[in-house]
């Protein structure tokens, strides 16, 4: 994980906007990742989080945010309108998962064929890859995590501070609980 210069998340959890699961029991714990489909430690972080998800249940409240590193990940921009497209069509999580799971194949042919996989609408996702329409979506989540101090992935912040340690399951899973106790 990157270090960022800020401690906090500029732009507050919206959840009708961000991409959130979980965090249905009370008190929820919110974790907000800026993450990257290519990015190998992003990967990393995407496992930890889903045996966290199996560990907490729905007292943890998971956010995505994209942060595709398109100097070094040429593939990283795509798959995010991928996801956005998905999202678009209600399988957003679907997705997201699939991504991370196929690391290794996000070629614009790779994504098609997850699409159809994910009984998505082929044509209209073909579109919205070639036409573009969620590349503004993906710049706010950017400059977002810009203000917010992000300069790599993955960044991770529970609530509203930049979470600084390993994202190692038993590590997370700790910080995460600690903020319970801290909770009224």
């Amino acid at each position: 994980m990157e270090s960022s210069s800020s401690t906090g998340l500029a732009v507050a959890v919206d959840q009708e906007r961000d991409h959130a699961r979980g965090g249905e029991g009370s008190p929820a714990i919110t974790l907000v990742e800026y993450g990257d489909y290519e990015c190998p430690y992003s990967r990393a972080a995407y496992r930890s989080v889903q045996q966290i998800e199996r560990q907490l249940g729905d007292r943890l409240r998971f956010v995505f945010r994209h942060f595709p590193l398109r100097e070094i990940h040429p593939h990283a921009q795509i798959a995010a309108e991928a996801a956005e497209e998905a999202a678009a069509q209600d399988r957003f999580w679907e997705m997201h998962d699939l991504l991370y799971a196929r690391q290794h194949a996000l070629a614009r042919e790779d994504l098609i064929r997850y699409a159809n996989d994910l009984g998505l609408d082929a044509e209209q996702f073909k579109a919205a890859l070639g036409d573009g329409r969620h590349r503004a979506r993906i710049e706010e989540d950017v400059s977002s995590g810009t203000r917010s101090g992000v300069q790599g992935t993955p960044t991770l912040f529970i609530g509203n501070e930049v979470y600084d340690g390993s994202y190692m399951p038993e590590e997370l899973e700790r910080a995460l609980l600690s903020q319970t106790d801290a909770m009224p």
